[in-house]
């Protein structure tokens, strides 16, 4: 019996659509080094990718409710406008204060949006039986933009300043809206006659609340990453933030591509396990480098735990989840990488201001290491 098709038409539309809007996002990994440039230190960069991240958080529970009520194309468009508002923005921020946090906060309400209603018009179209291999190739068209807009963002302030930064990131808001328009709903199977309980109800399920804890520890490690290399390369001189989020994002595409069917041939929490310990080996790695080596090489160790373990958690959600709850689980799932955002990036803001940036790249390891004992714990019976 042959396979499911996974690149079905809406599949790969949806793929450049995040592809483009990932481009625009992940541009702003280079944006605490403008906010230094404003004179902001750590903690304060950690308080506004925190804020970002309030707002992101308490949008989840409408955009769940709307995508489970109204569908998800809706919650793109609206996802999609509100992103090329939010980038043309930031080309009027001059100074630190109340303007820039509101920009953030609309920025955190538009990549909510996106975020979660793309993630699950994707997982609409993904066959279930393979659904972690369908999900870990869609999150490609997340992982690229890491690298590239890494990359992009290095040769764009080389040569100009964050002004072009910033333009380009509205360039690629632009295409994504563009791509989205043509998207239409699934409709829903035979099968799902059942009504919505609504997203609190999806956030007590009892077979997922495992999940939630697993995906903030996760998501909770990343904030490490994702907020602070930046400040990490210009602190220590330590290669540089397209070298380091090109052996990620490398490391991750190829651990999705060639090895993307092994999830869901073994068991997903078989191979959640390794790429957790891979995760925390580069955690590990980075507070221990000397060299640019040695961030490069951890890129690569956190890339292959990162490549594994979001489609892996993914695709337990999605699996746990009622279809008609669908879109209220997926937006937890998603407003867990906000949440740890909230927490991990003035924690660890705080962890560098008084112990430096070694000792906090250990405490997001170590984080991971306790997250999964505790998981593979409470979660041993499924």
């Amino acid at each position: 019996m042959p396979r499911e098709r996974l690149f079905t038409r809406p599949f790969v539309l949806c793929s450049v659509a995040n592809l483009a809007q990932g481009m625009s996002f992940n541009l702003f990994l280079h944006f605490p080094g403008f906010l230094k440039e404003l004179g902001a230190g750590e903690v304060q960069i950690g308080f506004i990718f925190g804020l970002t991240a309030v707002a992101a958080i308490l949008a989840r529970p409408p955009i769940g409710r709307s995508m489970d009520t109204r569908g998800r194309r809706g919650v793109i468009l609206v996802g999609g406008a509100l992103n090329l508002l939010v980038c043309a923005l930031y080309l009027s921020v001059t100074a630190l204060g109340p303007w820039i946090y509101l920009i953030r906060v609309l920025h955190g309400l538009s990549e909510a949006m996106l975020f979660t209603s793309l993630f699950t018009y994707a997982a609409d179209y993904v066959p279930a039986a393979r659904r972690t291999e369908g999900l870990a190739l869609f999150g490609v068209s997340g992982m690229l933009p890491i690298s590239l807009s890494g990359v992009l963002g290095d040769a764009l302030l080389e040569r100009f300043d964050y002004t072009a930064l910033f333009a380009a990131a509205l360039a690629f808001a632009a295409l994504s809206l563009l791509l989205s328009l043509p998207l239409r709903d699934r409709p829903r199977s035979a099968g799902a006659h059942e009504p919505s309980r609504g997203f609190l109800a999806a956030l007590r399920q009892a077979e997922l609340i495992p999940l939630w804890w697993m995906g903030g520890v996760f998501a909770f490690a990343l904030a490490a990453v994702f907020t602070f290399t930046k400040t990490f390369v210009m602190e220590t001189g330590l290669g540089s933030v397209g070298a380091f989020f090109s052996a990620y994002a490398g490391a991750a595409i190829a651990m999705r591509v060639l090895l993307g069917w092994v999830p869901d041939r073994v068991g997903p929490k078989r191979a959640l396990f390794p790429s957790l310990a891979s995760l925390a080996t580069g955690l590990t790695l980075l507070a221990l480098a000397e060299t640019s080596g040695q961030v490069a090489t951890a890129g690569v160790l956190c890339g292959f735990g990162h490549g594994f373990a979001f489609p892996i958690l993914f695709g337990l959600v999605v699996s746990r989840a009622r279809e008609t709850e669908r879109g209220s689980a997926m937006a937890i799932y998603t407003a867990l990488f906000d949440g740890g955002v909230l927490i991990g990036g003035p924690s660890f803001g705080a962890v560098i201001a008084i112990a430096g940036y070694p000792a906090m790249f250990a405490t997001a390891a170590l984080a991971v290491v306790a997250g999964a004992l505790l998981f593979a714990v409470w979660d041993r019976q499924r």
